[in-house]
């Protein structure tokens, strides 16, 4: 895709943080993937059996790219709000990722002769889904994802000023246009909506209702005096001067369908009033408390974070704020899942854990770590199951980077409560990494730079060995870590080989 990953890079990386240039090298590539991913699903259409992509469809995608040419030669940028015009907004947003994948599997029921291995890879991801639909299936589902795209193109074309008028299809009830909200049809299953652009006004007419009028705002989102319509909604930028951050309840593409591997995620949530206000208020102060644990930490989230995707709220969650889940998708990047925060405290450790998994996967995209199989027999004292090895290398990553954080608040933080919090996470999670250290050292399937990797990942762990935490803690952390990984071998030590590099 890109020039090979520097070392200055790759070492920043290892450390948990990145500079600007490192940050932007992972955001050029993943924007190159995702840009390849659209190409090979238009490759793709033309080459699709007509039993599962009828003429009729592959017709309509075609016309639906003349679209988002046409809306890009205007190259029109007044009131997108961004620096990219209105169609790479449109196709480099994290959620196009999980679309463009679903829409590669039905369409090629054997992704391996692609030559791509990204694509590959990335068509892989879907494995929840059946593999093998009946072909009227394939066809019936691959329709409706792929007249996604004509949302997308209407959308862009809309911001980049051009009249037009497209038929578009309303998913069960709800037809998404991606950035400027959802309209909610009569007909409460799939049906057909005229659409039509003009003068800063988009009209949408279906059967049986009255026309449904939407006005662009200014950057994100539309606004419709219509009850039928659903305003997208953003937050505030990160910081004065960034970019607003799509708070996205909207798309149909959010969330992938729950799996034995989605451990402890909610599904996903439509957000009222009174919910984006909870999150608008964590959000206020989140900026200040990431810079309490480095301002490298307001840097990554400024760079990498695209989108928010809204969760409920899981499992044992009190109402009130307590509990929490949070998750990525490695086709998504620049998307964060999560539920509603509780304080700005816990989604600036929110933001910190999963923007490591953001970033290393990305890395990982790009080099080759290690050759480790995907066989789960490694204990992880964040997990009650084993992990393979490039799972127990993300967490430890993640839980490095927190351990890292709350360090640092700990040492700046004044309120005495709140320091002693910041000494309790901060000496659990750093025993949680060096359980795991050894193994992650000792492997012979790590690259050479990989081994470059893990090596800065140790010295971040010994480096924060300078200003320990108060005695107390590392007691009770190493109690903790005692007593999880007694827990896991009685439950798991019986189905997997004994774990020499671990003890």
């Amino acid at each position: 895709m890109l020039p090979p990953v520097p070392d200055r890079a790759l070492l920043e990386l290892g450390r948990t943080e990145g500079g600007p240039d490192t940050l932007a090298l992972l955001v050029r590539d993943q924007d190159t993937r995702r840009l390849l991913m659209l190409r090979a699903v238009l490759d793709a259409v033309e080459g699709a059996d007509p039993a599962v992509c009828s003429a009729g469809v592959r017709r309509r995608v075609r016309e639906d790219w003349g679209l988002l040419e046409e809306a890009d030669r205007a190259g029109d940028t007044a009131g997108a709000g961004t620096s990219l015009s209105p169609v790479r907004d449109r196709l480099l947003s994290p959620l196009l990722g999980p679309w463009a994948q679903r829409c590669l599997r039905g369409l090629d029921a054997a992704p391996e002769a692609r030559t791509d291995r990204y694509v590959r890879e990335q068509a892989r991801e879907q494995a929840r889904e059946p593999a093998h639909e009946p072909a009227h299936e394939r066809a019936r589902d691959l329709a409706r994802d792929l007249a996604h795209l004509s949302a997308l193109a209407a959308v862009a074309a809309a911001r980049a000023g051009i009249p037009f008028a497209v038929r578009l299809t309303a998913r069960d009830g709800v037809l998404t246009l991606p950035s400027l909200g959802a309209l909610h049809t009569t007909d409460p299953g799939d049906t057909e909506v005229e659409a039509r652009f003009g003068h800063g006004r988009l009209t949408l007419r279906q059967p049986g209702a009255m026309d449904t009028t939407v006005h662009l705002e200014s950057g994100f989102g539309a606004w419709s005096s219509a009850p039928t319509w659903s305003p997208a909604y953003a937050l505030p930028g990160l910081l004065p001067g960034s970019a607003p951050v799509p708070l996205d309840d909207l798309d149909p593409y959010r969330t992938a369908p729950v799996g034995p591997h989605d451990h402890g995620l909610s599904g996903p949530a439509t957000l009222d009033d009174t919910e984006r206000k909870r999150w608008l208020q964590a959000w206020s102060g989140t900026a200040a408390a990431l810079r309490a644990g480095g301002d490298y930490r307001v840097t990554e989230a400024t760079a990498l974070l695209r989108c928010l995707v809204p969760l409920a709220a899981p499992p044992g969650a009190d109402g009130h704020g307590s509990g929490s889940c949070s998750g990525t998708r490695r086709e998504a990047f620049g998307a964060l899942l999560s539920s509603t925060p509780p304080t700005a405290a816990t989604f600036a450790a929110t933001l910190v854990h999963e923007l490591q998994h953001t970033k290393l996967s990305a890395l990982s995209h790009m080099l080759t770590l290690h050759h480790a199989g995907p066989q789960r027999r490694y204990f992880a004292p964040w997990r009650p199951d084993p992990r393979p090895y490039d799972g127990l290398l993300q967490g430890a990553y993640s839980h490095l980077a927190l351990a890292d954080f709350f360090q640092r608040c700990a040492l700046v933080v004044e309120h005495r409560a709140h320091r002693e919090f910041a000494w309790a996470r901060h000496a659990r999670y750093r025993e949680q990494v060096g359980a795991v250290l050894p193994t992650l050292v000792g492997s012979p399937e790590l690259t050479p730079r990989g081994r470059q990797f893990v090596d800065q990942m140790v010295a971040v762990y010994e480096r924060m060995a300078e200003y320990p935490a108060p005695r107390g803690h590392d007691a009770r952390a190493r109690a903790y870590v005692r007593a999880a990984r007694a827990l896991w071998t009685q439950r798991n030590a019986s189905a997997i080989p004994p774990l020499k590099e671990a003890e």
